[in-house]
């Protein structure tokens, strides 16, 4: 491992810089060196971070009974591993398992060197026919997407669910929120079969790149989206709205929407990550009165009854198939940043104080091609 390799903390609340990388123990047999190619920036999980919001930097996380609390110890500050869109190309490999060269999708946060162990890293063989930038999504962003509508999917079929198509195929679909997580989603649902994905979200920017990508959008805080889509959307008398809705965006608000425009006994697959209060969600209204339904699809868990069939390596193979179908799409529109590392500090910092707006940026390395 380089003597001078650096890696990306954020010290304190807004506050970004470099380290340098710890130094490593000895080589072991079983593992590999990784020097770092692409590493995209999260913009909702990893703000949090930066901005102070994360739960897990002011309460602990208690993983065996799943619950914060104030006696745990909280992670806080500095953060020293974080981000989970990163590609990298094998330099050096103590294991027949995977050979010097390859290019593989991780999750070891913004570095520019790690060494790996096969056995506690996810660590995913890219394709030689695919853009290696678009390998950032395969490891866990396209994972989460994807198990939203492997959830959307249990919920109409159960353990019988085979494809993620069976919560999506000919049905009328609803995507809150338009950043990456939400794209990825309509583009998941698009190509699985949806009738039609209509895409919500308030920022014109990333309207214009759901537009761009070919879906139908609507504007929140412009238009009375539930009336506009009950309207449109016509089941029977007295039931109209969505199939199902997956929502995107981490504020109560955009959940409230989410359930206004489902159809009666419909479900929200809730992807988005909350880190404030829920006063704008009014479970007496639509929720009570029309039979609705909450699913949160969180990446850690695959639905009950599929787990035996389904993993994330299945969610990345489905999402290499995904970027193999829409790749070029994806790079021209949803990749906005290409930024050389030494510059995210200040592009991140911008971003958190709202005075940049990027849709996905990416980080890029001294050996990127």
């Amino acid at each position: 491992m380089p003597a001078d390799s650096r890696m990306l903390v954020v010290e304190e609340p807004g506050l970004v810089g470099f380290r340098p990388t710890p130094p490593e123990a000895r080589p072991e047999d079983g593992t590999f060196d990784v020097e770092a190619v692409y590493s995209g920036l999260s913009a909702g999980t990893e703000l949090a971070f930066v901005k102070g919001t994360h739960p897990q930097l002011t309460r602990g996380w208690d993983a065996e009974l799943g619950l914060f609390g104030e006696d745990d110890a909280p992670a806080g500050y500095p953060v020293l591993r974080w981000g989970y869109l990163q590609v990298g190309r094998i330099v050096a490999s103590r294991t027949p398992a995977f050979g010097t060269g390859e290019l593989v999708a991780m999750t070891y946060g913004h570095r520019e060197h790690y060494r790996a162990d096969p056995l506690a890293d996810r660590v995913v063989v890219l394709p030689d026919d695919l853009d290696p930038v678009l390998g950032i999504y395969v490891a866990h962003m396209g994972p989460i997407c994807a198990n939203g509508l492997l959830h959307a999917a249990a919920e109409l079929h159960g353990a019988g669910a085979r494809s993620l198509g069976d919560g999506v195929a000919g049905l009328r679909v609803a995507v809150t929120g338009a950043g990456v997580v939400g794209l990825l989603t309509a583009l998941f649902a698009r190509t699985h079969g949806a009738r039609e994905v209509v895409v919500v979200d308030p920022t014109p920017q990333r309207r214009e790149v759901a537009g761009k990508l070919g879906f139908a959008t609507l504007d929140p805080e412009t238009e009375d989206v539930a009336t506009v889509l009950k309207t449109r959307w016509r089941h029977r008398p007295g039931d109209r709205g969505a199939d199902v809705v997956f929502q995107c965006r981490g504020l109560a608000a955009s959940l409230g929407l989410a359930l206004r425009l489902l159809r009666p006994q419909g479900t929200v697959i809730d992807l988005a990550f909350y880190q404030a209060g829920a006063d704008a969600l009014r479970l007496g209204e639509e929720f009570h009165h029309n039979g609705l339904s909450l699913r949160c699809a969180q990446i850690g868990r695959m639905p009950r009854g599929l787990a035996h069939t389904w993993d994330r390596e299945r969610l990345s193979a489905e999402t290499i198939g995904l970027l193999r179908t829409e790749g070029d799409a994806i790079r021209q529109h949803l990749i906005t940043d290409l930024v050389p590392i030494e510059q995210a500090p200040e592009l991140i910092t911008a971003i958190a104080e709202r005075r940049r707006h990027v849709l996905q940026a990416v980080f890029t390395f001294p050996t990127t091609p």
